[in-house]
Parts: structure tokens; sequence; C-alpha cells
């Protein structure tokens, strides 16, 4: 099967960000992307999300490397100050690439 390079971008973050960072990552050329729960632990403690202000949220934006580097930019530059979250990009291969 041909699979097609794309990158998978990957937000950990506080949820009260879910609505502005599916707005940008829409703005700044991604097709989609999808956000589940996320729970753990690291540096900071634990995040169990029993709680709304407790809560984290995994956002995914599978997308081509120039609008990856343009989201990743546009979250450190505007969220990593003032709000907890992980961002990493991994390379991916993906059967529609159109979609993406």
């Amino acid at each position: 099967m041909e699979y097609h390079h794309k990158k998978l971008l990957t937000i950990v973050c506080e949820a009260v960000l879910e609505e502005r960072l599916s707005r940008d990552v829409r703005r700044l050329g991604a097709h989609g992307h999808t956000v589940t729960d996320a729970r753990g632990g690291g540096l900071h403690g634990s995040k169990h999300g029993t709680w709304s202000f407790d809560r984290n949220i995994r956002v995914e934006v599978i997308c081509d490397d120039a609008v990856a580097d343009a989201i990743a930019s546009h979250v450190a530059e505007r969220y990593a100050r003032d709000y907890g979250l992980v961002l990493y990009v991994s390379d991916v291969g993906v059967m529609r690439p159109e979609r993406f």
C-alpha cells in the first residue's frame, strides 16, 4: 500500500483552549483536527480531569509541513507562556492525502 508523507501535530493543553485552538488550526490552514480528553502526570503534578478547571485535552492535526510549522509557531507564541501545554510533531503516512 502506498502512504503519503504528512505531519501529525499534537498539542496537549488545558481544556479552556479548545475553542481558540479549533479556530486557530483552521485559520492557519489545517483541513480539520481531532480533540480528545487527556489525563496524566508530570513535573507539575497530576491532571485527573475530575473538575472542569482541571481538564486537559489532546488536539491532533494531520497536515503538511508548512501548516504544522505555522500552527506550532502560533501556539508557542500565543499560549505557551500563560497555559500549561506540550506540543510535538511526528512524521506519519496517510492513505488519502487530499483529506489533509
